[in-house]
């Protein structure tokens, strides 16, 4: 697997001065020069060669005059490159990154199109969060993209900031589903080879983009004309499939509770993708979840993943952080996500929830800013805890009726945005009354813990 080298490798400037890497917490990846508004994708994967073939089309338009067009795309070489439907005469690769040389410069505001052949044995890229992207299973493969693993199996913007829609055309063995994110348009069947194609038409970030390729068989977790519910499947293994109808037995009531607190499901269904395989963890993508067979029991801990990912379709989906810094704003609102979950579902008191994560908090290291905590610890569980704990000082604070009322208008004015904490701040004030940055600032941006707060125990 090869190592991470973008790390030390500095991003080719627009003409004008602009700053090509818009996010510290990934230099290298990533750039503001353009901005994407659509991926045409057409893969053509092999399991047995772990080979993939692919075609990458993508809509977009310069944000800055530039001179050379620098795409993310890391293990993979790409053979062809159009620019709005002329060949290009100069392009290279190196490191991480695919640079395009236009035969004149882009002016701000020009749109453009790239179309990208490009072909290989995707990898995962190995860095401070361990290995992600694309990942070869026991019989199938997997995307876990988050924070930067996009490239390894498609050439793009990757930075959370840069939202755009997809069409994805996956071609595979016979006897295998392809899983992509968004709504299945087609399915066809020629030879040995079957294709699927699906269409994301929310806006998306490049890390939640995803394909899951395995001997799956989808089996509907709601009627499938249940009047009010939000569609939901499983993608699993036909041996899995009793175990995993029972683990999601609560999933429908889950989306309800959280359709209830925090405003309308952003997507038009949901869908759980079950792997033959153990997985250290689940993994997030937008419309849908990835569960290792070992995550299906119905004990809490499996049950608060399962809340943890469905959270994650209203914060860190449909509302992506604009800058990897404010994570909290995905892991701390998931976290909560799953506190009022265990709530509901009668397993433990969200107040005692909040007092155990306080008391381990206070047991540990205080040396983290929750609202920057560098990339080196943006993963760490006192992000997801200590901004829970934020979450729930502020609703205590304000009252149930205005902090719920905050969660509709945050998820609903917000909806397939990118934001920051700044306006999470803007949007609790209006909401509340309060001064919430002198509420909140303690939790986030100092490093010793504020106390339990008040109706804890």
């Amino acid at each position: 697997m090869s190592p991470t080298a973008a790390a030390g490798t500095g991003r080719a400037l627009p003409s004008g001065g602009a700053a090509g890497a818009p996010d510290p917490y990934l230099p290298g990846h990533g750039t503001n020069a353009y901005r994407v508004t659509r991926y045409e994708l057409q893969l053509d994967y092999r399991l047995s060669s772990n080979r993939l073939t692919g075609r990458a089309v993508l809509h977009a338009v310069a944000q800055y005059p530039t001179s050379a067009i620098v795409l993310d795309l890391t293990g993979l070489r790409a053979t062809k490159v159009q620019l709005s439907g002329r060949k290009v005469r100069k392009f290279s690769q190196r490191a991480d990154q695919l640079v395009v040389v236009p035969d004149a410069a882009l002016l701000a505001g020009e749109q453009f199109t790239l179309d990208i052949r490009y072909e290989g044995n995707p990898v995962p890229r190995r860095g401070l969060w361990g290995d992600v992207g694309w990942e070869e299973l026991t019989d199938g493969a997997l995307v876990a993209g988050q924070p930067n693993g996009a490239a390894s199996w498609f050439p793009c913007n990757d930075h959370p900031r840069d939202k755009a829609s997809y069409r994805m055309t996956v071609t595979t063995d016979a006897n295998y589903r392809a899983v992509c994110n968004g709504v299945l348009l087609t399915h066809s069947s020629r030879s040995s080879r079957e294709t699927w194609v699906y269409e994301q038409s929310e806006p998306m970030s490049t890390y939640l983009a995803t394909v899951q390729i395995g001997r799956y068989e989808l089996v509907a977790l709601t009627p499938s004309r249940a009047t009010g519910q939000v569609p939901q499947f499983v993608a699993v293994p036909p041996e899995l499939a009793g175990a995993a109808r029972e683990g999601l037995a609560r999933q429908p009531e889950m989306m309800r509770t959280f359709t209830n607190c925090f405003g309308p499901y952003p997507f038009p269904e949901y869908t759980v993708v079950v792997t033959e395989d153990e997985l250290e963890i689940p993994l997030e993508a937008q419309t849908l979840s990835i569960l290792g067979r070992n995550h299906l029991g119905p004990e809490w801990e499996s049950q608060r993943m399962m809340a943890h990912e469905l959270a994650h379709q209203w914060f860190g989906n449909s509302l992506t952080a604009a800058s990897w810094k404010d994570i909290w704003l995905h892991e701390g609102f998931a976290c909560y996500a799953e506190w009022i979950w265990s709530e509901e579902a009668g397993v433990l008191p969200l107040e005692d929830r909040a007092a155990a994560a306080w008391r381990r908090l206070d047991a540990g290291s205080q040396d983290l800013l929750v609202g920057d905590p560098g990339p080196e610890l943006m993963f760490d569980d006192r992000v997801y805890k200590r901004g829970a704990l934020a979450l729930h000082a502020l609703r205590l604070r304000c009252g149930d009726l205005a902090f719920f009322a905050l969660l509709h208008d945050w998820a609903g004015r917000f909806r397939h945005g990118s934001v920051s904490t700044a306006q999470f701040i803007l949007a609790a004030n209006r909401a509340t009354g309060l001064d919430t940055e002198a509420l909140l600032h303690p939790w986030l941006y100092e490093e010793a813990l504020p106390p339990l707060p008040a109706g804890g125990s």
